[in-house]
């Protein structure tokens, strides 16, 4: 899953090198949060308009995640 969102990150940004994806432990409810860490030029391009790339990277994760019967959500940093 982690290899997923960092391939979907590094083909929005400009400096693919300043990818970084961190996972917490998970949760109680079974549920896995991956942290997406990219350069502060590149924001923008990872969020959207109106949060919509974001949201459409989450949608994708939660899908793969849901194939492995995991949950996972994914916060941008």
């Amino acid at each position: 899953m982690k290899e997923l969102l960092i391939a979907i990150a590094q083909g929005l940004v400009e400096d693919p090198s300043a990818v970084r994806v961190d996972a917490d432990d998970p949760a109680e409810d079974g549920t896995v949060v991956y942290h997406l860490h990219v350069a502060e030029n590149d924001m923008g391009r990872v969020i959207g308009k109106q949060g919509r790339i974001a949201k459409a990277i989450r949608v994708v994760m939660r899908s793969a995640a849901s194939k492995n019967n995991t949950k996972v959500s994914v916060e941008i940093d």
